[in-house]
């Protein structure tokens, strides 16, 4: 019982420093007190997180404090947000982290939520009526947590302007698609001087050709899943289907090996890369990697790689492993931050409630590397001189 005393005291002292992070971005007590009895509620162990059990938990009479920090009083969800990714940077920086991007789907009933509509959901792996989030993680070897989002809105949505004012949506907001966020939200973090070295995401985001030669472009390091239909231009011909680049390949040149942990184990599979040169720099290389299944062997997967000169097979399996970091902060911050438990229904509120649990997610990811790094020096022996090997800072 004193363990977990001292668990709940050592959470809610991480929470009011990363809500101390924040608190100016608010003129008025009300806010700020809700915002943090907000975050505490979000990784409170309830059952069910909605206003009524937040407000509870919070000791208020009823959720209207907690409905109006979220739909009706003045703040910036996204001047919030640039101070939680300081505080993500200040604890788990590292010119060696990769960013990546991903989707996922919030379930809804009715019509009314802003950018509800039947339309893929990842997190139910089928077409449901839901919303669709676009996030970007940052992920190091001492933790992961998410630091960017926007919600996605479907034609449906930007070519009703009327629907669109009903849900706090202004003029100004276009369609844009989800590639298009995933870029502002990579140029973003370019522009805040985020620390990283590689970019990742799946084939619905790796296919674009026009993002991976901007990035290429401003010599960003990236493997970028691909589909089987995808083309490069290498030595022979200028559209040459990636698919066909390992008809024959010599058996040794494929190697097994584990691209990370999964549900059930490791993920292992075969490997194989193959040069492509759309853009000759000596110092620099292109490569297209396929990931093949051990059990399957005609299942086949694509990567398109751009990276320094001397990085390994094994170093770009890694980074491509490192894709389903985000599906583990999906995971954990809708169990255990209340990601997808909430009940407003605006474009902004939306945006205020998800950056509030991810606000709460990275407190929860710092402490959680604060003990590994404390479990590290207890049983590492002491060393007399340290070596690092030279990143790139994106």
């Amino acid at each position: 019982m004193g363990g977990d005393l001292a668990d709940v005291r050592l959470w809610a002292g991480e929470l009011e420093a990363v809500h101390g992070r924040f608190v100016h971005r608010f003129s008025r007590s009300e806010p700020r007190e809700s915002a943090l009895a907000y975050m505490r509620g979000l990784i409170a162990p309830l059952q069910r997180k909605n206003g009524w059990t937040l407000a509870e938990e919070a000791g208020h009479a009823g959720p209207d404090r907690i409905h109006r920090m979220l739909n009706r009083i003045d703040w910036d969800a996204d001047e919030v947000l640039d101070d939680v990714r300081q505080y993500v940077v200040d604890n788990l920086g590292d010119p060696g982290a990769v960013l990546v991007v991903d989707d996922t789907g919030f379930l809804k009933k009715g019509t009314q939520s802003a950018g509800v509509q039947r339309q893929y959901s990842g997190t139910a792996g089928r077409t449901e009526n839901c919303q669709v989030g676009v996030f970007l993680a940052y992920a190091t070897d001492r933790g992961r947590t998410l630091i960017d989002r926007r919600l996605y809105l479907p034609t449906s949505w930007t070519d009703d302007r009327e629907r669109c004012h009903g849900a706090g949506i202004g003029d100004e907001v276009a369609f844009e698609t989800k590639v298009a966020m995933a870029k502002a939200m990579v140029r973003r973090a370019i522009a805040d001087k985020i620390p990283f070295r590689w970019v990742t995401a799946d084939a619905a985001y790796g296919f674009s050709k026009g993002w991976r030669s901007e990035l290429e472009r401003a010599d960003v390091f990236h493997v970028m899943a691909t589909t089987r239909h995808d083309t490069v231009v290498t030595r022979w011909a200028i559209d040459h289907p990636v698919h066909d680049l390992f008809n024959g390949l010599a058996r040794q040149k494929w190697k097994r090996r584990s691209c990370g942990n999964g549900a059930h184990g490791l993920r292992i599979y075969d490997w194989a890369r193959v040069e492509v040169r759309p853009w000759h720099r000596p110092d620099r290389r292109h490569w297209v990697i396929a990931r093949r299944s051990i059990a399957r062997p005609q299942e086949i997967s694509y990567y398109i790689a751009y990276c320094p000169a001397g990085t390994t097979l094994d170093d770009l399996i890694r980074i491509a492993g490192s894709r389903w970091a985000i599906e583990e902060c999906f995971q954990s911050a809708k169990q255990e931050c209340g990601l997808d438990d909430y009940q407003v229904r605006r474009y902004p509120g939306w945006h205020r409630h998800i950056t509030l649990a991810m606000a709460a997610h990275a407190c929860l990811t710092v402490l959680r590397a604060r003990e590994l790094d404390a479990g590290k020096a207890e049983t590492d022996p002491p060393s007399s001189s340290t070596s690092a090997s030279p990143r790139y800072d994106g």
